[in-house]
């Protein structure tokens, strides 16, 4: 039986054009962006690069913990880079799409905690709190 994988015995997943391209095109980006977007900038970039692919990529860097994921309200997955290194989750403006990482150890214990409560184990979970930013739920100033 094998042992745990270890970074050094771990297979490193192959280094392409499409995935620097795609990296790449994420380390400028500051915003969270759909796939479809991504690929049509890329595309608009000269890339030769399918959506599939960009699919793929995305997943992979998303696993590796390099990239942020999180679900629209209209149930679209959306990616930015990781601005933390860490664990975290994000609190979402609805209206204009400005997140805010969240460090949250009270969140880390009650998911233990219900794990625990339940006969869980190997737990992971995401977080995404949405509501309207400070300045999205000001009122508007009349001219």
């Amino acid at each position: 039986m094998a042992g745990p994988s270890t970074e050094a015995s771990r297979p490193r997943a192959r280094e392409t054009r499409q995935k620097r391209a795609v990296a790449s095109l994420l380390d400028r980006t500051d915003e969270f962006t759909s796939a479809q977007d991504l690929h049509a900038r890329l595309r608009a970039a000269g890339e030769r690069i399918g959506l599939a692919t960009v699919y793929s990529q995305l997943r992979a860097l998303a696993a590796a913990g390099e990239i942020d994921s999180l679900r629209a309200e209209s149930g679209e997955a959306l990616y930015r880079r990781c601005g933390s290194p860490v664990h975290h989750h994000h609190l979402v403006c609805r209206r204009c799409g400005r997140t805010v990482e969240l460090d949250a150890p009270e969140l880390e214990a009650l998911a233990r905690r219900l794990g625990e409560e339940h006969g869980f184990s190997d737990l992971d979970h995401v977080v995404e709190i949405t509501g309207l930013c400070a300045e999205c739920s000001a009122p508007e100033l009349s001219a």
